[in-house]
């Protein structure tokens, strides 16, 4: 009699996240954040919320989103969006963007102007920080402010602590890394946080770009950088239509380098690749 292979075991790996689901969630997280999840994407929002289902004890992913909004699970909409939001950052980035303003506008302002800059999706606060860094090593003014929002609570706690592995120093210029980061002992040996007092100067407050925003007054600057990736036309015009309302006749608001404004009616023109600028009077 022939041998009848027989199928390997299956390992238990949970459940699959199957192409309904996956469609649910990525019009879910469109409609409540404007991130659009392309096809390719869908490994990556099983792998992070395979966690959750484990944490309920639940066998589909569909059981899981009928959670969110339910009374008693009001936190687990944002625990999820935390979990899909992508924050990579890191000091520095696009180190054009800050010589720019510091060149156009750190540097330039009278001491009697306050500045006011916008990180507008701040993610862990390295972007915040860099300005600060900034502001405080150059601006002529000591009345400044910066900023950050984020959609994410859990990265917004993170950016208040202002802790950082040792790692993230690379791109600190060293007279900027000596003077406001304060490197970290015993257990903390292979970090280091911000100083204090430049961190006292930073503000983090959450915010979803395409719903209600918190009052938060007029900028000179609004970084908006690599957000715009993940938004489809429609959300972009229409989030930049928002921001823009935030931002001072001859205010400047820069976007990343893989990103553009082009095609959108707006009330900003091209200063430099990425950087643009409000029209209207000083």
């Amino acid at each position: 009699m022939a041998n009848i292979p027989t199928a390997a075991p299956r390992l238990n790996s949970g459940p699959t996240l199957t192409k309904a689901e996956f469609q649910w969630i990525k019009n879910y997280l469109h409609k409540q954040s404007g991130i659009l999840l392309n096809e390719s994407k869908q490994a990556m929002v099983m792998g992070r919320l395979s966690k959750r289902l484990r944490y309920y004890d639940i066998d589909n992913y569909m059981d899981y989103f009928q959670l969110f909004g339910k009374p008693g699970y009001e936190d687990e909409t944002f625990m999820a969006i935390d979990l899909l939001t992508t924050n990579e950052t890191y000091f520095f980035r696009e180190p054009k963007h800050f010589e720019f303003i510091k060149n156009n506008l750190i540097m330039t302002q009278s001491a009697s102007q306050p500045i006011r800059i916008w990180s507008a999706a701040s993610s862990s606060g390295e972007e915040a920080y860099t300005l600060a860094m900034m502001l405080a090593e150059y601006a002529k003014s000591q009345q400044w402010e910066i900023i950050g929002t984020d959609i994410s609570l859990k990265i917004l706690a993170k950016a208040r602590r202002g802790l950082y592995p040792i790692s993230a120093t690379e791109k600190i210029p060293q007279t900027l890394l000596k003077k406001y980061c304060l490197r970290g002992t015993e257990e903390y040996k292979d970090f280091f946080v911000i100083n204090p007092v430049l961190r006292n100067q930073v503000k983090f407050l959450h915010a979803n770009l395409i719903s209600n925003l918190p009052e938060l007054g007029i900028f000179d600057v609004i970084f908006l950088r690599n957000v715009m990736i993940y938004f489809d036309m429609n959300t972009k015009q229409k989030l930049v239509e928002r921001l823009q309302s935030y931002l001072r006749p001859g205010g400047y608001f820069i976007i990343s380098h893989s990103e553009s404004l082009s095609g959108m009616n707006i009330n900003l023109k091209m200063v430099s690749p990425s950087i643009y600028r409000k029209s209207g009077n000083e």
